[in-house]
């Protein structure tokens, strides 16, 4: 079945980094578009980053770009995520998707991260 399951999560001091990585199986990765959201406490959730199927293309919110950096290893079915400088406002669960045709065809479970001193 598809599974989508992201790890790397956890406290994180202020200013500090953190890898995400999502394992994906049982769809081809390849062909997806592959998307970082994240769902901060009390707030909707929001798209913080998307590569393209062969990782040529990226975009990111804009108030991330410069401090995140998306990458994906299609040989290992795998999303990245490296999260740098991180401030308390960057608390949130973090989720992988993956997106084919404009539509999200698949979620991870998220991971948490609490940026926290």
């Amino acid at each position: 079945q598809v599974q989508l399951v992201e790890s790397g999560g956890g406290v994180v001091p202020p200013g500090g980094s953190r890898r995400l990585s999502c394992a994906a199986s049982g769809f081809t990765f390849s062909s997806y578009t592959m998307n970082w959201y994240r769902q901060a406490p009390g707030k909707e959730r929001e798209l913080v980053a998307a590569i393209n199927s062969d990782g040529g293309s990226t975009n990111y919110a804009g108030s991330l770009k410069g401090r995140f950096t998306i990458s994906r290893d299609n040989a290992k079915n795998t999303l990245y995520v490296q999260m740098n400088s991180l401030p308390l406002e960057d608390t949130a669960v973090y989720y992988c998707a993956a997106r084919r045709l404009l539509q999200i065809k698949y979620w991870g479970q998220g991971t948490q991260v609490p940026v926290s001193s």
